[in-house]
């Protein structure tokens, strides 16, 4: 009986191990319920998928291999729970996407990349920090967020927008309604004459914008207006250090 028992310790299959798929199951579908509620790309079955299949690999990797250790065979544990954080970016990089110059998806791909984090921290017995994390994901998404807006630099700094649209469909008096009603006022616009002179059908437009409201959303909105053919952000951290 002792000799069953120690073989069932080494395997790894024991109510130890399965408390800790229980802790990554109950973290993930926790995160997912957030993703879900905000009605995300990937919501409650994706992220517990994710972080349940990730502690069981890591699970794997701990105690997988124990039959075929001797003195003449040396395995790392670690290469099986290694792949799993190189091979979750393939399921990041299916949520990110690109619509009309505008990048969405990179908040909910990184909660992924932290589920997998997370069921990892459960399935190798560190629940402590599986919960913390867990904490920490709540955290940025509803302290930060309106945080976000209140950073005095979102006030000060005006931020360049490159703007493509189809010229005489009123598509200009749209924009700056939009950037009115989000708390944005233009204080600069002019002509891109290189864009124009390339198709005269369309118009291309340099917009400076200030305001307390996020430029991200302000630019995903201003994609969805007929007419609208590209909204670009110029990157102005160089400017800024």
């Amino acid at each position: 009986m002792e000799g069953v028992a120690e073989i069932g310790s080494l395997a790894g299959q024991g109510w130890g191990q399965v408390g800790c798929l229980v802790l990554a199951f109950v973290l993930s579908a926790v995160i997912g319920m957030e993703r879900e509620i905000r009605q995300k790309s990937a919501g409650l079955r994706t992220h517990t998928l994710v972080g349940f299949a990730s502690a069981l690999f890591m699970l794997v990797s701990k105690y997988g291999f124990w039959d075929v250790l001797g003195n003449d065979i040396r395995l790392d544990p670690s290469r099986v729970a290694a792949q799993v954080v190189s091979g979750i970016g393939f399921i990041g990089a299916g949520l990110i996407f690109t619509r009309r110059e505008t990048v969405r998806g990179l908040t909910t791909a990184a909660t992924v990349w932290l589920t997998a984090a997370v069921g990892m921290a459960a399935g190798a017995g560190l629940w402590l920090l599986a919960l913390v994390v867990t904490l920490g994901h709540f955290v940025t998404a509803y302290a930060l967020t309106p945080l976000e807006s209140l950073l005095p630099t979102s006030r000060r700094i005006p931020t360049r927008l490159h703007l493509s649209y189809l010229d005489r469909r009123g598509v200009l008096r749209l924009v700056l309604a939009e950037c009115t009603s989000r708390g944005f006022s233009v204080s600069e616009l002019s002509v891109d004459q290189r864009a124009e002179r390339r198709d005269p059908a369309t118009v291309s437009l340099w917009l400076s914008v200030q305001g307390t409201g996020s430029v991200s959303q302000l630019s995903a909105a201003l994609t969805e207006i007929d007419g609208v053919l590209g909204v670009l952000v110029e990157d102005i951290d160089s400017k800024i250090a």
